[in-house]
């Protein structure tokens, strides 16, 4: 399981209300905590039913930069999720970008 998959699992944790936003303070930079605080009440990823991560991946531009995708659902809904993933001086992951499209039926 890599930085992705850990990240992946924590920021849907905080989209689909089950984490508040603040559980990932410190683990973010640059605009990506303004990006969940805005996604969080609103919710496209708030259903009745629990999300479920069934696929993430990674790509990685250059060193210590991850650039990953991960495919969500919920019922037969399906969502897209694109997040990067920035390594600081101290060896770090932070969330730097998150955006998230969907649920499609």
């Amino acid at each position: 399981m890599g930085p992705h998959d850990w990240f992946a699992q924590r920021i849907l944790a905080v989209v689909s209300g089950q984490r508040p936003v603040h559980s990932l303070l410190g683990l973010t930079v640059g605009e990506a905590y303004d990006q969940l605080v805005e996604l969080a009440p609103s919710g496209p990823l708030r259903d009745r039913l629990r999300p479920v991560l069934r696929h993430c991946g990674r790509f990685h531009p250059g060193p210590g930069v991850i650039e990953a995708f991960a495919r969500i659902a919920t019922g037969d809904r399906v969502s897209a999720m694109a997040f990067r993933l920035e390594q600081g001086p101290d060896l770090r992951w932070r969330c730097a970008a998150v955006e998230i499209q969907g649920p499609r039926p």
